[in-house]
C-alpha cells in the first residue's frame, strides 16, 4: 500500500510534468492525498483527467464570482480548485456560488474541503443531484459515496454554511445544570492554599 506522503510527492511531480507550475502541482498533491485519505478515487480520476487533457482543451477559470460557466469546454478542476482556495476569504461573503460545466468534479471537491478548514465553516455541495457535506477538512459526507463519480458536472452549487449549534438552548441548559453538580465549592482551606501560592521565596 502506498503511503500518503508517497502519493502526495508523486502527484506533485506528475502534475508538474502535465504542465502545471510547481506551486499548483504542490496544491494538487495535497488535494489528491486528501481524497485518498478519505478513500475516494483521487488517483484514478487524476489519471483519467491527465490522459484526457492531452486530447482536448479545458478552460482555466481564475476569477470566481457568484455564477461561473464555461460554455465551450469544461473547466479544469485543478485551476478552478486552486483559484477557489486562493480566493476563499473573499468568496466566503457570497454564501452561495454556482459553477457550470466542470470536469472531474471530485478533484475540485478536495480543494473545497481544504477551503472549509481555512474559513472554519462547513460547506454544502450539490453536484447535479448529488449532495456532499464538507466538514472543516475532517471528513467528506455524501449520499453517493459508493457510486461512480461523474467525469463532467453540469452544475456545482457551493453553499457556505454559518456555524450553528446542533442543539437547542433548552437542551444545553439542561445538560449544563446537570454538570453543575460536579462543581466544588470553595472552602477555607482552598482559599488559604490559593492565597498562599507564591509566598515562599525559593531564590
Amino acid at each position: 500500500m502506498k503511503s500518503l506522503s508517497e502519493i502526495e510527492t508523486t502527484v506533485k511531480r506528475a502534475s508538474k510534468a502535465a504542465g502545471y507550475s510547481w506551486g499548483v502541482s504542490e496544491e494538487t498533491g495535497k488535494s489528491i492525498r486528501l481524497l485518498e485519505l478519505f478513500s475516494l478515487p483521487g488517483i484514478k480520476h487524476l489519471n483519467e483527467y491527465f490522459n484526457e487533457k492531452n486530447k482536448r482543451k479545458f478552460e482555466n477559470l481564475n476569477l470566481i464570482n457568484e455564477n461561473n460557466s464555461s460554455s465551450n469546454n469544461p473547466c479544469c478542476p485543478i485551476t478552478l480548485g486552486v483559484s477557489f482556495l486562493d480566493q476563499i476569504n473573499i468568496l466566503e461573503n457570497l454564501k452561495k456560488i454556482e459553477f457550470k460545466n466542470v470536469a472531474y468534479p471530485i478533484i475540485f471537491i478536495s480543494f473545497i474541503s481544504r477551503s472549509s478548514e481555512i474559513i472554519g465553516k462547513k460547506i454544502y455541495l450539490k453536484i447535479d443531484e448529488k449532495k456532499i457535506l464538507l466538514n472543516l477538512n475532517v471528513n467528506i459526507s455524501s449520499n453517493f459515496i459508493d457510486q461512480e463519480f461523474p467525469k463532467i458536472a453540469n452544475t456545482i452549487e457551493v453553499n457556505l454554511l454559518e456555524n450553528e449549534d446542533n442543539f437547542t438552548d433548552d437542551e444545553w441548559n439542561n445538560l449544563y445544570k446537570l454538570s453543575e453538580e460536579t462543581f466544588v465549592e470553595e472552602s477555607d482551606s482552598l482559599k488559604e492554599g490559593a492565597a498562599g501560592a507564591g509566598l515562599t521565596d525559593n531564590d
